[in-house]
């Protein structure tokens, strides 16, 4: 199953979700990928540590190869890291991604990505993460990808933003990926006693729209798992956003 997960407004937690949806997955034994399509490389970082500067070849180097800059003998695999967790692997990003985005788009490589993938059989689960914009990188997530997964931070901006975010997905399905389907909109950084999250949750609940459960709680222990490079199940297993997403993982599996 692949996963892609996309909002085109940043500081939403898209890296923190796909990590430790990732790191959930790896450790219920199943071989999971991430694929880094955020030039900031957040997600690399999350999982690599220090090692992710060295990390080479890249994604850069991937659509380097498709543009035909370079050729490399193995195929998708080569791009493909160990992270230092069992069953969980990498295809890191870095900041060289953003200066390839004129010349993929003029070459027209928004399937490359898919087409890498499908050589992937053994993979159980990949999970995207994209950039904060709806540019080539994230059109080529949404193509490759089974689900869709949107984050919500219980903010005003996001709540607006919701509507545009489905037409996009529903767009992509249209013209691209008609398997592309919306496996959720995840509550991130959702404070239970504070009045205006529950009630934009409600609101969203109320117009029928794909509300998944639980919601991930906000909690300083989430700054610590990136300043530690470690996803919480690796961190705090016993942590209650550990035990969410979990849960939330279970979620998005039965969809």
């Amino acid at each position: 199953m692949r996963w892609v997960v996309f909002n085109q407004k940043g500081g939403v937690g898209k890296s923190t979700i796909v990590c430790n949806l990732a790191a959930v997955s790896a450790e219920a034994g199943r071989k999971t990928l991430v694929i880094d399509l955020d030039p900031q490389a957040n997600a690399s970082h999350y999982l690599l540590g220090a090692d992710a500067e060295e990390a080479k070849p890249d994604l850069v180097q991937f659509f380097e190869q498709t543009l035909g800059f370079k050729l490399f003998r193995e195929g998708a695999k080569e791009f493909i890291h160990h992270s230092r967790f069992d069953r969980l692997h990498v295809m890191p990003a870095d900041i060289d991604l953003e200066g390839l985005q004129a010349k993929l788009e003029a070459k027209y490589k928004i399937y490359k990505l898919r087409d890498a993938i499908d050589e992937l059989e053994d993979y159980d689960n990949v999970f995207l993460d994209t950039p904060p914009a709806f540019n080539f990188f994230t059109l080529s997530a949404l193509i490759a990808a089974d689900s869709c997964l949107i984050p919500f931070d219980c903010d005003d901006f996001s709540r607006r933003a919701i509507y545009a975010l489905l037409e996009s997905v529903e767009e992509v399905r249209e013209d691209h990926n008609p398997k592309l389907a919306i496996g959720g909109i995840v509550v991130n950084q959702f404070q239970a006693r504070a009045r205006l999250p529950r009630h934009l949750v409600d609101e969203l609940v109320e117009e029928g729209l794909p509300v998944l459960e639980p919601f991930i709680t906000s909690s300083v222990k989430v700054r610590e798992s990136h300043d530690a490079a470690k996803p919480l199940p690796h961190l705090a297993r016993s942590h209650k956003l550990t035990t969410q997403f979990k849960e939330l993982y279970e979620a998005i599996q039965a969809r």
